[in-house]
Formats: C-alpha cells, structure tokens, sequence
C-alpha cells in the first residue's frame, strides 16, 4: 500500500521545481547562528490519511503543553533525515525501517535559536506507536486534509516583547496547533500545492 506515499513523492519534486517561496510566518526573533533541527512529517496511509503530532509534557522547560511534531537537535554526524527518524522512535516507538521517507523541506528557522527542517515521510496505517511519557503527553492523528487545508490555517497576531508578531493557528478536535508547527504545516500547504483538488485521492 502506498498511494500516499506515491501522491506525495509526485507534488514534493514539482514543489522543488518551482521557485522557493518566502516562508509564511516567519519567526521576526530568528538571527543569528541556528543549531540544527529536524522534525517528522509521518504521514499514515489511509484512505483518508492523517499526520502524526503530539503533545509535550507540561513540565517540560521549552514548549510545556503544546502541540509538535517528533523531533529535536541533530545529533554530532547526523543528516536531517537520520536525526528525525531517530527523534520519532525515541519520543513515539516507530521502527525507523517502516517509515518510508520521501525527503526534506526547507529549514523554518525559530525565535528560540534553531533551524528545524520538516522531513516528510509515510508510515503503515496501524503502525504500533509507544510514546515515551518523559517527552509525549499524548499523540494524536490529525485528517492531512484538514491541518493542510489553509481555509483551517487561521493568522492571528499577538504582542509579543513590544513588538506584534504573527502566526498561524489550527483548530481540530480539541487541540491547538500553532507555533512553529503551524508555521511549518502552512509552509507545506503552500509547498505541496495542496490547494490543488487533483492531489486528493479519490
């Protein structure tokens, strides 16, 4: 089974052939030498396929309660691809060997000092997932379609030391997703051209 994995791979080359866009939502705070990162876009092959995110702890010191993507710093050696495929089966238990991976996104670079780069990748629908408690709270699946759809990609803007910054923030099912996550899903929209009705399966 792999029609999303196929659909996918198709869109992620003409998106690296058309010209590079800005990114949506830039971080204005971003400056200055970044420390590499990379993060998981495990996308499950379903009819109706879904995103893998997760909530962090809340007594974690950065990002207490929200919603991510499973990932973190690269390891000394690493590519982006090997750091988020080890992150995914550190924090949720996916077998790195079951995640077939499609390849990188461009980094979005955060207010917190880091360039985190999306790799994009299908899993089996049913794959057994073990979330580790010091770094999940919970794990969810999310409709690609909807955290894709940019009619649910709501911009907002907020104060922030002085200054009104703006973001991106996805509403589903009790869970928000924003932040730097929301900045990358949108970024992925507009990569993917997931406007485009034919990219859907039928």
């Amino acid at each position: 089974m792999g029609l999303w994995h196929d659909r996918l791979a198709a869109r992620y080359t003409a998106g690296l052939r058309r010209p590079p866009t800005p990114a949506l939502f830039p971080d204005p705070r971003s400056s200055g030498a970044l420390k590499p990162a990379a993060v998981l876009l495990a996308v499950t092959e379903r009819e109706q396929a879904g995103l893998l995110l997760l909530h962090r702890p809340s007594h974690m010191r950065a990002h207490a309660g929200q919603v991510a993507l499973p990932g973190g710093r690269l390891d000394a050696g690493e590519t982006v691809v090997q750091a988020a495929l080890r992150e995914a089966e550190e924090e949720l238990g996916l077998d790195p060997t079951k995640v077939r991976v499609i390849g990188p996104l461009a980094p979005y670079h955060t207010g917190s000092g880091y360039a985190v780069t999306p790799v994009l990748a299908t899993i089996p629908p049913d794959l057994p997932i073990t979330p580790n408690p010091d770094e999940v709270a919970q794990w969810f699946e999310a409709p690609l379609d909807y955290v894709l759809n940019p009619a649910h990609q709501i911009a907002k803007s907020v104060e922030w030391q002085g200054a009104m910054r703006q973001y991106v923030e996805i509403l589903w099912q009790g869970h928000r997703i924003w932040g730097v996550t929301g900045a990358i899903l949108a970024n992925l929209s507009c990569f993917l051209d997931w406007n485009d009705k034919a990219f859907t399966p039928e």
